[in-house]
This record gives C-alpha cells, sequence and structure tokens, in this order.
C-alpha cells in the first residue's frame, strides 16, 4: 500500500530534514509538506529530502492537516509533527500494525512512557481533562486525545465529518475514527523540543474543551458505530 505523510510546518529548518530522513525506509512514500509562512529555509530543505510542499498561507493546525490528507494519493496516511518530537522512525512498523491487524487507526499515547522532561506536569494534567471529558460526552476512552502522531487508512478518514480547522483537530480526528471503525493506541517515547512550541497551553487547552461540547452536539444525530 502507499503511504502518505503529511506533516505541518511553521519555521522548522533545525528538524525537519531529520524527520524526513527517519521516514526514507518506509516503501512507497510519499512526504507532503504543508507549510505556514516560514520564514527560514523549511521548504528549501524538505524539497531537498524529496518531500511534496504545499504553501497554506492560512494559519490552523487542522487546516494544514485537511490541506494535506485531502491532496495526499496513499491508501494509508500518516500524521505527524516536523519538529522532531514524535519517533519518526516508528511510523514504518506502525504501518504494518495497521496492516497486519486490520486497525483503521492507529493514534501514538504519550502518556504511558512520558517523563517531567519530555512532558510537563501541566500538560499532563490538561490531557487528562480533556480525555475525561471526551469519556464522559462519548463513551470512549480515549489515554491521549492530544497526541500528534496518527497513522490510518484514507478509506476511514474520507467518512470524518466536523473536523477542526485548529489544534481540536487532534481529538476530533480520534473521536471520529473511535466512533466509525477500529481505533488503538501505541505507547510511544516522546522527545524533547528542540524548537519553540506553537502550542499556547492555556488559551489552546480552554478552547479543545470548548470544542469537545461542540463536537458532542455536530455528531449527535450520527451517534452509532
Amino acid at each position: 500500500m502507499k503511504v502518505s505523510i503529511v506533516i505541518p510546518t511553521i519555521n522548522e529548518e533545525k528538524t525537519i530534514g531529520g524527520v524526513i530522513e527517519k521516514l526514507r525506509s518506509i516503501d512507497n512514500l510519499e512526504i507532503i509538506i504543508v507549510d505556514t509562512n516560514s520564514t527560514d529555509k523549511t521548504r528549501e530543505i524538505a524539497r531537498a529530502g524529496g518531500a511534496i510542499v504545499i504553501e497554506e498561507p492560512r494559519r490552523g493546525y487542522g487546516l494544514a492537516y485537511k490541506r494535506g490528507f485531502d491532496g495526499a494519493s496513499g491508501e494509508i496516511l500518516v500524521g505527524i509533527d516536523g519538529d522532531g518530537t514524535y519517533p519518526a522512525e516508528a511510523i514504518k512498523p506502525l504501518v504494518e500494525l495497521l496492516i497486519t491487524n486490520e486497525v483503521d487507526f492507529i493514534s501514538g499515547d504519550r502518556m504511558t512512557l512520558r517523563t517531567p522532561h519530555n512532558y510537563t506536569m501541566l500538560h499532563f494534567v490538561g490531557n487528562s481533562v480533556l480525555n475525561f471529558a471526551i469519556r464522559t460526552m462519548f463513551g470512549y476512552r480515549i489515554i491521549d486525545s492530544q497526541s500528534g502522531l496518527w497513522v490510518f487508512r484514507s478509506g476511514i478518514y474520507k467518512k470524518m465529518r466536523h473536523l477542526s480547522d485548529g489544534m481540536s483537530f487532534s481529538q476530533d480526528i480520534k473521536i471520529e475514527a473511535t466512533r466509525l471503525g477500529k481505533f488503538i493506541e501505541i505507547p510511544i517515547k516522546y522527545g524533547v523540543r528542540a524548537t519553540k512550541p506553537k502550542l499556547r497551553t492555556w488559551e489552546d487547552g480552554f478552547s479543545n474543551l470548548f470544542y469537545v461540547f461542540v463536537k458532542r452536539v455536530r455528531i449527535s444525530p450520527l451517534h452509532q458505530k
């Protein structure tokens, strides 16, 4: 199966080359960089590494992913950050696991193997609150609803509805995957960030909590597996 990996970027020149290099062991691979107004050499490094670069001037985490996934040609889709915090070398075995076990969606779980160095207590508590809200609203137990590493089948993505343009895209795509197919989480080792984070902890946290309720209202008539 062809694998399409989508990576949203904003000024990731220090890390994007290494991320792309670690993905090269995957057969039949397409790498799509969706770049939003980088002022460094992110786009040049990505093209030199063989990636397709799509320029998306509108800012939005979900917006960038939707732009990339909509243009992808693979039967298997992958989402991963370009800052090097997620283990790109884990993608190949996760793709194999997806195919072998006939799973629809695999999400990386940072919570199980977390340390104080790579995942702060503030982020742990915030993530736990969002996980609890999702379990209360939908009845789905998700260990790491905010993880940004996903491997999934393009067929299930095409069935998803009401995916956010913002940071809540990450929880939306997992809620949809759990509702529509076979969803599992695999523990991964989250890395230490080498670049300035794009996440606004308090603002994005409260926004994501609000959008759990919004999501519940939107899919209420469709709440069937």
